[in-house]
């Protein structure tokens, strides 16, 4: 972590980290982290509004300039990549600081018993210096909600999840090791998916295993209200999901095309 930064109030990590990045590029260094006690205008994908109650959440964003130990940036291409390795991040830090069993739910949300507890965004800011593009990539974790502080009933938090209350530095602190680890095996890798880590396994592989989608009979909602029904069969090379339609008919979804994706046969995850 190259910077650290807490503020009590803002309206939104990401955009906010954006602005510091893009007028101050070289004081926000790869993986710089903003910090924010309450978010007034958190914006998840497809600028969908969310706020929470002071003092509940975890908002977090971080400045990612992706490069290789020899200073060679990663290709863009490896960016989308990015998003599901910080789920898989956080899905390691609630089982270390609240002993809470997570899984992804593609392709930005983290779920305890089909309920969202935490969403990612992840956006581009311009480089550093005729750079490649930045990644800003923001996280809000659901901590100390109760059942009426919840956005939608689809959704739920650590005291609920757990029945007891767990400091939101501690899950926050889990986050950014975990987060760290990974990115920079990550980096080392060269940004490919399929390269083993750590632990013998590539990405790409670590991240199916967790995803709940794959295997399910999914709803896609597509731009435009077109409809892609069938099942989730996978992840591509660039994390895009794979739906084959009870025709035989293949697809790969991108993120960033999907406006909602649910099970075909009702509920969340």
């Amino acid at each position: 972590m190259s910077r650290l930064e807490v503020v009590d109030d803002i309206d939104s990590t990401n955009t906010e980290l954006v602005r510091r990045a893009g007028a101050d590029p070289d004081g926000w260094g790869d993986f710089s982290v903003l910090v924010a006690g309450h978010q007034t205008a958190g914006r998840g994908r497809l600028q969908r509004h969310w706020e929470s109650p002071v003092g509940a959440s975890v908002a977090v964003s971080f400045v990612l300039r992706p490069h290789r130990r020899d200073a060679r940036p990663l290709r863009t291409q490896s960016y989308s990549w990015i998003s599901p390795l910080a789920a898989l991040a956080l899905r390691e830090a609630l089982a270390v600081s609240a002993g809470i069993e997570a899984s992804v739910k593609w392709p930005n949300d983290v779920v305890v018993d089909g309920r969202k507890i935490s969403g990612i965004l992840a956006q581009l800011a311009p480089g550093a210096h005729g750079a490649p593009p930045a990644v800003v990539l923001g996280t809000g974790i659901n901590v100390g909600q109760v059942e009426e502080e919840l956005p939608v009933p689809t959704a739920t938090s650590v005291v609920l999840a757990t029945g007891r209350q767990i400091r939101r530095e501690d899950v926050l602190v889990a986050y950014l090791l975990a987060f760290g680890r990974r990115y920079r095996e990550f980096c080392a890798a060269d940004g490919n998916p399929e390269l083993p880590l750590s632990d013998g396994r590539g990405l790409w592989g670590q991240v199916e295993d967790a995803t709940v989608t794959l295997g399910k009979r999914v709803r896609v909602e597509l731009p435009g209200g077109r409809t892609l029904v069938g099942r989730a069969t996978g992840l591509d090379a660039h994390g895009a999901l794979r739906v084959v339609e009870e025709d035989g008919s293949r697809h790969s979804v991108a993120a960033g095309d999907v406006v909602h994706l649910r099970p075909a046969d009702g509920g969340y995850a």
